[in-house]
């Protein structure tokens, strides 16, 4: 079996975290949730594996190379052109046009393949869901997850017979109109043969468009409903609550990094902690090289990333701190999620440094930070 991973969309539900990072390089516990992902295919034997780029596709190029450490072999398909200037400008064809332009090029879709969206942590048995598939003859399959009636509303979901067949789709149904809570979990097994059918050069959704024409023309088109673990990062909420439960130890097989000195609190290497009247309640990881200063209280969960400062007296309660933070003293940060400029809370309401008192702000920087440390002043 061969594998491709969606990677090419803008991740918009995810900004301010995607206006610099793509969506399947967000970390969870210092790693981009696409490495799980890549960790997992390696896992059942899967050493195939395409991925669609275009937002930001340098850095997963970059990050991933052509998959030696994974013991897998990673190719990529850019979406998009270049122009006279030679920048590579994106310009995404939806999740199955990129298919089919990979198809194009290189016939690579030439055996059953396992197509996973780039942006969830998932701990499905491949093995089971590939018998599944070819024990009732499926052209496509969707991997479905049980799912609250009362959160129907956030999924697409999906309408079967007895048998399991896919008969009809629901976008993000009211609850009242919900003919089903499976949602479609964004993993698909493909025969070659659904390549034929994607039209060339043209915009073309894999469940707007390919799923749909499956259902029309009546081709074995079937939904696997299956018990696992599927963490999906949909929004800058739903990044926060994932944090949450993995520091919680909440999520089976993820692991907090680091050393842990005491009970619920990890670091990194050559951290700096200023005892002298700070309280650390766990689970907290704090990177490497981050100094924190005397009088500070950090309430777990919370993760710090590496080379931040906490200032003397701040205040940090179960919040995410990307890389190269620094919290100003006697600052609160609580339920918040701070990437370089930007804080977002726990519901998403998003701020900027500018909206700070640019005066102190501008000050702290210019005394205290290198160009690329973050400064948050207050709650």
């Amino acid at each position: 079996m061969k594998a491709m991973i969606l990677a090419a969309g803008k991740g918009t539900r995810v900004r301010p975290l995607t206006y610099d990072l793509p969506k399947p390089m967000i970390p969870i516990l210092g790693k981009p949730v696409m490495a799980y992902l890549i960790e997992h295919l390696a896992r059942y034997g899967v050493r195939d594996i395409m991925v669609n780029v275009a937002h930001l596709h340098e850095k997963i190029e970059d990050y991933f190379g052509e998959g030696e450490q994974f013991g897998v072999s990673l190719g990529y398909s850019f979406e998009g052109y270049t122009n006279e200037l030679g920048v590579a400008v994106p310009e995404p064809i939806g999740s199955a046009g990129g298919m089919k332009k990979i198809q194009q090029f290189g016939g690579f879709f030439d055996e059953t393949t396992i197509v996973l969206c780039g942006d969830a942590l998932i701990d499905l048995d491949l093995k089971s869901a590939l018998f599944e598939h070819k024990r009732k003859g499926a052209l496509a399959s969707v991997i479905t997850k049980e799912v609250p009636w009362d959160k129907v509303s956030d999924y697409g979901v999906v309408v079967t017979d007895d048998d399991g067949r896919i008969v009809s789709f629901q976008e993000k149904p009211k609850r009242e109109e919900a003919r089903s809570n499976f949602a479609s979990t964004g993993i698909y097994i493909f025969e070659p043969e659904v390549l034929d059918l994607i039209p060339a050069d043209t915009v073309f959704d894999i469940g707007s468009d390919l799923f749909p024409l499956l259902v029309e023309r009546g081709l074995p088109f079937y939904a696997q409903k299956r018990a696992y673990d599927w963490i999906d990062i949909g929004t800058v909420t739903d990044y926060w609550s994932v944090l949450q439960s993995v520091m919680l130890g909440e999520v089976r097989n993820l692991n907090v990094p680091g050393v842990q000195i005491e009970d619920g609190l990890w670091v990194g290497q050559n951290t700096r902690i200023e005892r002298e009247g700070t309280t650390i309640v766990g689970p907290v990881y704090i990177g490497s090289g981050t100094h924190i200063e005397a009088g500070c209280t950090i309430v777990g969960p919370t993760w710090i990333g590496h080379g931040s400062h906490i200032c003397a007296g701040a205040n940090v309660v179960r919040s995410v701190l990307f890389e190269y933070t620094r919290i100003l003293a006697e600052a609160t940060v609580q339920e918040k999620i701070v990437f370089k400029d930007y804080c977002v809370d726990r519901e998403g309401v998003m701020s900027h440094v500018s909206e700070s008192e640019t005066s102190e702000w501008g000050n702290a920087r210019n005394r205290h930070s290198p160009p690329d440390l973050h400064v948050v002043r207050a709650a």
